[in-house]
């Protein structure tokens, strides 16, 4: 393909796509973007720039790119790191992504691999290198779930940037307290600490979007308790299944009984009659660990 005037380089050779190549490359591959998988593509090339400076990798990172879709955001990060393994669930979009490379970055074509797989499922062995830093524009309909999935399975992630829905960015990036904190605040505090990096405009996408987007940046941080997650999570899931409700009758199947919630509350030093949105992580990492000992 050739470089077309609304392409523009990145540096080392990377040029990257403009909104004429998004759509060129759409229709030589029959491409209709899908709600279904999530698909809205950036065709502006400072927003994949801007992403990449705010992802602040450093030049041993080996990123780990879900969707990548036509490439815009992969062209960008090439010469940023080390390496970037891409998951691609779309067969058609995986096997053109080598070739888009390896005509707009020809120097940095070796630095790419593509997996062809389900990144809600992907596990370690299925990639040829461990990533160290998640940079994505993520499907909006599964962002946390993926998120979470490569953050339990993954643990040689260090750091992550990812473009999600605003409304998700604000729910990831919660403290208690907050009216938008819940399960997906806590979940990720599990493993990191999160914040939001900022706005994205729905004019960078194709097609535009009906929502708006944003950044969400997050550090893995050291664990916090030898506590099994899927304890943990499920005691999460109880706490935020019916907001309204005060701990001990929010826990009481969970726990088995609305006595015994209460009693393994107090045993944390957590007040009965708070509400889930109330607590940090901390608070219910030793309900949990208090639980694991019944």
């Amino acid at each position: 393909m050739p470089v077309t005037e609304d392409s523009t380089s990145a540096g080392h050779g990377s040029h990257l796509l403009g909104p004429a190549d998004v759509r060129r490359l759409a229709a030589e591959l029959d491409i209709r973007p899908t709600k279904k998988l999530g698909q809205n593509f950036v065709h502006d090339p400072n927003t994949v720039r801007r992403i990449v400076s705010a992802a602040d990798l450093r030049p041993d990172d080996v990123v780990l790119e879900v969707g990548p879709g036509l490439g815009s955001l992969t062209l960008a990060l090439l010469p940023s790191c080390r390496a970037l393994v891409a998951v691609e669930i779309d067969g058609v979009l995986a096997d053109r992504l080598p070739v888009t490379v390896a005509e707009r970055a020809p120097g940095l074509a070796e630095r790419l691999s593509v997996v062809h797989a389900d990144a809600m499922r992907v596990t370690p062995e299925q990639l040829p290198v461990a990533p160290t830093a998640l940079v994505a524009n993520l499907p909006y309909n599964v962002a946390v779930p993926v998120v979470l999935h490569l953050l339990a399975v993954l643990p040689s992630l260090r750091t992550g940037l990812v473009m999600v829905q605003s409304e998700v960015a604000d729910r990831m990036a919660a403290g208690p307290g907050s009216k938008v904190y819940g399960v997906p605040s806590v979940k990720l505090a599990w493993y990191a600490d999160a914040r939001r990096a900022g706005p994205v405009p729905r004019s960078v996408f194709w097609p535009v979007p009906n929502v708006d987007s944003a950044l969400v940046a997050f550090d893995r941080h050291e664990p916090l308790s030898t506590v099994d997650p899927k304890r943990l999570f499920a005691l999460v899931d109880a706490a935020f299944a019916q907001r309204r409700k005060m701990l001990r009758g929010a826990l009481s199947g969970w726990a088995g009984s609305a006595a015994e919630a209460q009693r393994l509350l107090v045993e944390a030093g957590v007040d009965p009659a708070v509400r889930g949105e109330q607590l940090a992580v901390g608070d219910f990492i030793r309900i949990a660990e208090v639980a694991s000992t019944r």
